[in-house]
């Protein structure tokens, strides 16, 4: 038999990104895996992902571990940008070119 899953969406201000999250916290009950979609709703890249779009199956009691799903997506977020890639490519996003 297979379930529903039901999405709980919200919406996070990440460094003046303005990213929605879907959550299914129960996306499977018998193995407790969660579903998160993140998306930058203007499709910028974000340092999980290049394209805006990013889907993630993990554990739901992880994500409770953490504080809640929009608290586990900042911290990933916030963990990811710690790369010296995307620190470099923010910098260049926030500079204004005359080309």
């Amino acid at each position: 038999m297979h379930s529903i899953q039901h999405y709980q969406s919200y919406r996070l201000d990440w460094r003046g990104l303005e990213i929605e999250i879907r959550y299914c916290p129960d996306w499977t009950t018998s193995t407790h895996i969660a579903h998160i979609e993140v998306e930058s709703v203007c499709r910028s890249p974000l340092p999980i992902t290049e394209t805006g779009y990013r889907s993630l199956f993990t554990n739901a009691d992880l994500v409770e571990k953490l504080g809640g799903v929009v608290s586990f997506v900042e911290h990933w977020l916030n963990e990811e940008a710690e790369d010296a890639g995307w620190k470099s490519g923010e910098d260049r996003r926030r500079q204004f070119s005359l080309l």
